[in-house]
């Protein structure tokens, strides 16, 4: 495979694919519409993630204080009423069984990465707050993403309010993680980084990006999905190579098959991208 035979297979593949692979603190090996804003799905956690551990570093969170579990929640829509989630649409029954009581932010935030949980999402933001998290696209050097809003807040989607992001910001935000983890970095010191990659590394969501490795191959990555887009970014930690950041996001159109079908085609997708990639892990 070349890259060249990459780009001609992706490019019979409707809608938008973007990807991003290279190693880390380097020059990208292959892009193609790094630059591209899809939808960010549930890609945005890894930058709320980041901004939980930088607001513990500085003292202003206890990450193992507990606080409480509600589903209400101010939208960022100025002068909307709060909003709320809905079970159905949430990947991880253990947050909702806590409503009403307490959690730690450290279990919350695990949860919305290894499971992916909206609910803890939400209740994260409500107390790192966007602005926080806006800074962590900076910090790292992202340069079109945005986490403008909770996940189901309608009345600021209906705004026009939303959550983008980019292969190469994707790329960019774990590559800084990644980095931060054996050097004092801008995003947040060894300790917290390390501890964000045991978290992405612990994912349970592993049908994409994950499905297009060996079995056991080390990968600390977060998956996104909704109606017609399909996101896996990560960093592959192979035994007999240096680690490589690559970031696959797909916005296809939903209209030629069912739901399923759609993820089930975008989850193939990203898995052969991802086999190819390990495929070339030595020349990259």
């Amino acid at each position: 495979m070349t890259w060249d035979d990459l780009d001609a297979h992706l490019d019979r593949v409707p809608g938008t694919v973007s990807a991003y692979v290279g190693r880390l603190d380097a020059a990208p090996t292959w892009t193609r519409h790094p630059d591209a804003a899809h939808y960010a799905a549930s890609t945005m956690k890894v930058a709320v993630l980041a901004a939980l551990h930088r607001a513990a570093e500085a003292g202003t969170l206890d990450l193992d204080a507990p606080v409480p579990v509600v589903n209400e929640f101010d939208s960022a829509q100025s002068g909307a009423p709060r909003f709320s989630c809905a079970q159905t649409y949430d990947n991880d029954d253990a947050v909702w069984d806590r409503v009403g009581g307490t959690a730690s932010l450290r279990w919350l935030a695990e949860r919305m990465i290894v499971r992916s949980s909206n609910l803890a999402t939400n209740l994260v933001i409500g107390h790192v707050g966007l602005p926080a998290v806006a800074e962590v696209w900076a910090l790292a050097g992202a340069r079109a993403s945005v986490t403008g809003r909770g996940i189901e807040d309608f009345a600021a989607r209906a705004a026009g309010i939303t959550n983008t992001v980019t292969a190469a910001d994707l790329a960019a935000l774990l590559g800084a993680v990644s980095t931060g983890a054996s050097t004092a970095g801008r995003l947040a010191s060894p300790a917290a980084c390390s501890a964000m990659l045991d978290v992405l590394l612990a994912q349970e969501h592993r049908e994409d990006l994950a499905a297009g490795l060996p079995e056991g191959t080390r990968i600390a990555h977060k998956s996104g999905w909704v109606r017609g887009v399909r996101h896996g970014a990560g960093v592959v930690l192979p035994a007999d190579a240096p680690p490589y950041l690559i970031a696959v996001c797909t916005t296809t159109d939903p209209a030629d098959g069912t739901d399923d079908e759609t993820e089930a085609d975008a989850c193939l997708l990203i898995a052969h991208v991802s086999a190819q990639v390990w495929a070339a892990r030595h020349q990259l």
